[in-house]
């Protein structure tokens, strides 16, 4: 009896102190005040060398997509092969994939194992944007999508040169 009334007193005590780290505003901070709105085109590319990492931000900018990603995962092999096992990612028989978008997540995941070269990089990472802008795991909606950003990076390629 005498330990739950020391937790009471406690506690009781706590909570007063804790009072006073309050802003000396009662009202509920409102949904307007509680974190500025994010861009839409932040996002996070994790696992990529540096170069890695400017070559995708790059391409994405030429790209102009309707709908950006929030993360670009660049992971070794077997993660890559872990991760589309759980979210039950279907490769139709005798195809293999480099990368692949978690449409819930707005995650795109790249297999760095198979990482080729810089233009299969945007060539792929287009096709990724349009499952993201058709917001469907249909391929062909994904490569309707992706024509606009893959003449993009061509037009932005023959203006480098």
């Amino acid at each position: 009896m005498k330990f739950r009334i020391w937790t009471t007193l406690f506690l009781a005590t706590i909570a007063q102190l804790a009072w006073g780290q309050t802003s000396g505003s009662t009202k509920p901070v409102g949904a307007e005040a509680a974190a500025p709105e994010l861009s839409t085109n932040n996002y996070v590319v994790l696992g990529a060398t540096a170069e890695q990492e400017a070559l995708v931000r790059a391409q994405v900018r030429i790209m102009q997509p309707g709908v950006y990603p929030l993360r670009v995962l660049f992971v070794p092999h077997w993660k890559y092969v872990d991760t589309a096992r759980i979210f039950q990612l279907h490769v139709p028989a005798g195809f293999t994939s480099a990368m692949f978008t978690h449409l819930p997540s707005r995650s795109v995941f790249i297999d760095s194992d198979r990482y080729v070269s810089d233009d299969s990089l945007g060539y792929w990472l287009a096709h990724e944007l349009g499952h993201l802008a058709a917001n469907s795991a249909s391929e062909s909606d994904a490569n309707k999508a992706a024509r606009d950003y893959r003449k993009r990076l061509k037009d932005a390629h023959k203006r480098d040169i």
